[in-house]
């Protein structure tokens, strides 16, 4: 215990400290929402996967995904490195930097606001922002009780508080730079933390081949095949591919991640960000999805409700539980880390939003810089309150239905803002009635899918498959009616928008040939 609480009480002090030294370089909003965009490759890199991974992931889709697919699991992660973070960067990064610097957007609901000049797309977008991320924000200190009960034997409620005040501390002094100086820590513990705990669970099953031979021995249910959790794709390969396209797709629609591209500082921050987020990804993701693929050996360890249905929350900690003490301390660190970084990141996004998006719309007369800024960092302060609130009273009541909203608010962002925003960085005829018609069609569909569950066939009743159908639906939605609607399109302002991609620089001659 001695150990662990030491771990903590380091993390806790460097996290404080960061957040105090980045304060002295907070001046405005460009600097507490994007710290200047002044990110050097390293610390965007690492600010882009620590906010991508959390203890939802860690604990409970790496512990439910496990347990359904087995190793085949670790092709999520799989798909987070080459989708949601290779082709990320390459597709987005760079056209998103120039083009939200170029029309003076900090925020997503702001982009879509100047980029179709429509102070209503930019209130709709600022609501829809709120409305998801507070859930998806509750659902992270779902994923850290089952762990810090069982590491410390600490009330739930107590750990909540203090995690929500010490990520309110740090993020309310320091903004964007204290929470992406502070995710570069935190996710050089995730890196080594994970490798650790693989290798370590491992240990206690014999070794990597044993725990192979003994999982292809289990069998899969509704399945005839040998060794379903060992093979290539798993027992149930259509549903696989429809959690590896939420969760990897749905990354270039949600406002917290393209956030980090807002603030890249240079060319090359785009290049060095692109492979060291592809191989973070590929280490964290895919080492807690290969780790919960042999859940089912420690299916004794873990808890089961009272129609014998397994609790997913419970396989990953169960799996951890006789770690050595010191281990068991870089695992809470560990957990800890990706939640924090993931929080700010989440609380500076709708604090943001709210904050430039919809308050600012609603008012006749522009605010002052210092008013923003108060009135951002009190919105990160409610933002978590509200969010810490909710994790305490569906941990106190029979309500269970929070922490199925993580893959509701990932499918709802995902659906109205994917298609929309990337194709708005590339097409010029994107109308703004087409994006309002995509806003409507994404968020309503998870909404349908969350309180009318039944009117869905019985494969799209799953939120990770309606968020993929939300998502996919949008590439069809945005280029039709935006082609059906071109006479609500201004063409000039259009053109002297996509300007700023034709611009000319000068570039180095190792990067590029001079012509002749």
């Amino acid at each position: 215990m001695a150990v662990k609480i030491s771990l903590l009480a380091v993390f806790v002090i460097i996290m404080v400290s960061v957040g105090l030294y980045c304060n002295r370089k907070v001046k405005d909003v460009n600097g507490f929402v994007l710290g200047g965009r002044s990110a050097g490759p390293w610390i965007t890199a690492f600010s882009y996967g620590t906010s991508y991974f959390s203890a939802v992931i860690f604990i409970g889709y790496a512990g439910q995904f496990g347990w359904k697919y087995g190793l085949a699991a670790t092709w999520i992660g799989i798909g987070n490195a080459l989708i949601g973070s290779l082709f990320a960067w390459s597709a987005l990064g760079r056209r998103t930097r120039v083009m939200t610097q170029h029309i003076s957007s900090k925020t997503m609901p702001e982009f879509f606001g100047n980029r179709f000049e429509s102070k209503n797309l930019k209130i709709f977008a600022s609501v829809l922002v709120f409305a998801f991320l507070i859930p998806y924000t509750a659902s992270l200190f779902n994923g850290l009780s089952r762990l810090f009960g069982m590491a410390f034997g600490i009330e739930y409620t107590y750990c909540v508080i203090a995690m929500a005040v010490l990520t309110g501390i740090y993020v309310v002094a320091g903004g964007y730079m204290a929470a992406a100086i502070n995710d570069l820590i935190q996710g050089i513990i995730m890196l080594v933390g994970i490798v650790a705990v693989v290798v370590a669970v491992l240990k206690t099953q014999g070794g990597f081949t044993a725990a192979v031979e003994a999982l292809s021995l289990i069998p899969a249910e509704n399945s005839n095949q040998a060794g379903a959790f060992t093979s290539f794709f798993g027992p149930d390969l259509f549903n696989l591919i429809g959690v590896v396209l939420l969760t990897s797709l749905g990354t270039l629609g949600l406002p917290q991640m393209i956030g980090k591209f807002y603030a890249i500082k240079d060319e090359k921050s785009i290049k060095t960000g692109t492979i060291v987020s592809t191989v973070f990804a590929l280490v964290v993701a895919g080492g807690c999805y290969f780790l919960g693929g042999f859940g089912r050996l420690f299916g004794d360890r873990a808890e089961y409700a009272k129609d014998g249905s397994i609790i997913y929350d419970s396989i990953v900690p169960g799996m951890l539980r006789d770690l050595p003490d010191v281990l068991m301390g870089i695992v809470v660190i560990l957990v800890l880390s990706a939640s924090m970084s993931t929080l700010s990141s989440l609380v500076l996004t709708s604090s943001s939003t709210i904050t430039l998006d919809f308050i600012s719309s609603l008012r006749k007369k522009d605010l002052k810089e210092k008013s923003k800024l108060s009135i951002m960092r009190l919105f990160v302060a409610l933002f978590i309150i509200i969010s810490a609130t909710i994790a305490i009273v569906q941990s106190k009541s029979s309500v269970t239905f929070i922490a199925q909203l993580m893959g509701i608010s990932w499918g709802a962002l995902a659906g109205s803002f994917l298609a929309p925003f990337m194709l708005a960085l590339y097409w010029k005829k994107v109308t703004k009635v087409a994006v309002g018609a995509n806003f409507v069609v994404g968020a309503g569909i998870m909404i349908l899918n969350m309180t009318a569950k039944s009117i869905f066939p019985e494969f799209l009743q799953s939120p990770l498959n309606a968020g993929v159908l939300a998502m996919l639906l949008g590439f069809i939605i945005v280029p039709v009616v935006s082609l059906l609607t071109q006479k609500t399109l201004d063409g000039k302002n259009v053109d002297k928008m996509f300007e700023c991609y034709d611009r000319d620089v000068k570039v180095k001659s190792k990067h590029i040939l001079e012509s002749k």
